[in-house]
């Protein structure tokens, strides 16, 4: 007995169906990592613990951005700051969510008039959500938590694809105020491939830059003598 191969229409159905599934089982099972920066993390016990207990959502803390689902910015960045929140971001796996919390990450917050300040986050990774307020409530921020699961849950929680199939406009945006020179160890260019969702803006003038720098991904091996000398 052959078994009938099914049509793309019935492919495509079944996968509808799995990633609906699969965005449901998501959306009440997400990892958080938050990256204090600032005044934002006073909120945040609070928000985890029994008085408000987020874990009770499906949300709980994680140290690690490899198993994060959702990376929570909370407070004001600086150009230093900033470089180490793109290099977590391009380390957690897709899909993942970034939550601004505070007006620090809108607008500068009332740190808007230093040089050293991030104004505008969105333009350097994605942002799925901003809690406006210095500080917002735990309330607020448990609101914000309902408001992604949702958007999870329906499908709608899609900004993560945008850094892929635009990166080189973020990089651009990256390179404007790190230098040409930026990068990262991670190849941004052959994610997109494997998550199929590379295009004609993922790659540009800003990724051809890229590979005058590969050879400082190379890390040279330290002889016995060298670390004898030590």
């Amino acid at each position: 007995m052959v078994c009938r191969t099914p049509d793309p229409e019935e492919r495509s159905l079944l996968r509808k169906v799995i990633d609906r599934i699969a965005d449901r089982c998501r959306a009440r099972s997400l990892f958080i990592l938050h990256y204090c920066t600032g005044c934002g993390a006073i909120e945040l016990p609070p928000t985890i613990t029994s008085r408000f207990d987020s874990e009770r959502l499906g949300i709980q803390p994680m140290v690690s951005p490899r198993q994060a689902d959702i990376l929570l910015i909370t407070g004001y960045l600086s150009v230093k700051t900033l470089k180490r929140v793109i290099l977590t971001y391009e380390q957690m796996a897709g899909p993942k969510y970034v939550i601004g919390m505070g007006s620090c990450t809108i607008n500068g917050g009332m740190y808007w008039h230093s040089y050293a300040t991030i104004k505008r986050l969105q333009e350097y990774i994605p942002v799925d959500m901003y809690i406006a307020g210095c500080m917002p409530r735990p309330e607020a921020i448990q609101q914000s938590f309902l408001q992604l699961i949702d958007n999870i849950d329906k499908g709608k929680a899609n900004a993560w694809l945008d850094y892929y199939g635009h990166y080189d406009e973020y990089l651009g945006n990256q390179q404007a105020l790190f230098g040409q020179n930026w990068h990262t160890p991670t190849d941004v260019i052959a994610e997109a491939q494997h998550y199929q969702l590379f295009s004609d803006n993922t790659i540009g003038k800003h990724t051809a830059l890229l590979a005058q720098f590969a050879s400082e991904y190379v890390t040279q091996p330290i002889s016995l003598a060298t670390r004898g000398s030590h």
